[in-house]
């Protein structure tokens, strides 16, 4: 069973990566500071399309070695992998953009997640690892190919959560730690949540779960894709990369798709059981995604991602 990073730690514990735009204390909520109208205006159709993947995953633009099949727990031989389809997406899930300080716009996918303040999106930690490059930060849920159909919302001062083990010990040995929260300013009057919609965050849920749906962004499509299959766990074989994930064998999910949401229903709406990460920051090739499990750890970091500054006491 996958042994906790001192989930005893609790969020008291946790360090705060903080970085992000500057916002103004007081801002009245219809009138965005003028960092946040910034960023968010600098991401036109252009600059957004441009933008390019944090991980370069095996993919059509890249050689890779297409399997027939994934061997799968409790089946006879193998299965066929379950198809990638392009859809104009699922409006609480979308895609951070940012510049890297290098001239190069950057992307990774995104899912709201229920949270007391309405206002915080679930990513992968690997996306969110370099706090000196991360201009410009903002989350466009239900993003299509340029287009913005819910406004964006920047991410405000302060806002991103990484665990620090993962910072500390890196992508392969902590990367069972490969989950990051990111708290969002409102957009106009607006919270984020209240503008789309977000998942239940589930924990402890296990591994074993059918069916799943696996949401991503790949940087070689103008449009997100949507797959249904079933997940199963992963022991990691890797001494470099210890730890279990869950996994998933869904067809062209290349580089663009990190962060991207294993969501599973709950009730009407939906719950996340993991994001695109975690193994070899989400795999080695384009049919086969791994996540990071969702345990204490992660419910520490988004009790500590939740805590909004201007909340009394």
């Amino acid at each position: 069973m996958r042994s906790s990073h001192g989930a005893a730690l609790g969020a008291a514990a946790l360090l705060l990566v903080l970085w992000g735009l500057s916002g103004v204390p007081g801002q009245a909520l219809g009138t965005p500071a003028p960092g946040v109208r910034a960023a968010v205006a600098h991401w036109t159709p252009e600059r957004m399309r441009a933008a390019r993947p944090v991980v370069e995953r095996a993919g059509p633009e890249q050689p890779r070695v297409r399997r027939p099949g994934v061997d799968r727990p409790g089946t006879r031989g193998r299965l066929p992998d379950a198809p990638g389809t392009p859809f104009a997406g699922l409006p609480m899930v979308g895609t951070f953009f940012w510049d890297d300080g290098t001239g190069t716009g950057r992307f990774c996918g995104g899912t709201v997640v229920r949270s007391p303040g309405k206002d915080l999106v679930m990513s992968a930690a690997h996306c969110f690892e370099r706090p000196e490059a991360r201009g410009n930060l903002v989350f466009v849920p239900e993003y299509d190919d340029g287009r913005k159909p819910h406004g964006a919302f920047a991410v405000t001062s302060g806002g991103v959560h990484v665990d620090p083990r993962y910072l500390s010990k890196g992508r392969d040995a902590a990367a069972d730690l490969d989950f990051a929260f990111l708290r969002t300013e409102p957009n106009g009057a607006r919270e984020l949540e209240d503008a789309v919609g977000g998942a239940e965050l589930l924990v402890d849920a296990g591994y074993d779960h059918d069916p799943v749906r696996l949401i991503g962004y790949p940087a070689n499509r103008p449009r997100p894709l949507d797959c249904t299959d079933r997940t199963v766990r992963y022991d990691s074989t890797d001494p470099a990369v210890p730890g279990s994930f869950l996994r998933i064998a869904c067809d062209d999910y290349s580089g663009g798709t990190s962060g991207g949401p294993f969501l599973v229903r709950r009730g009407t709406g939906w719950g996340v059981i993991g994001v695109i990460g975690g193994w070899h920051t989400g795999g080695d090739t384009a049919d086969i995604s791994y996540g990071s499990y969702l345990d204490a750890d992660a419910k520490a970091l988004y009790d500590t991602a939740a805590v909004r500054a201007d909340t009394p006491g």
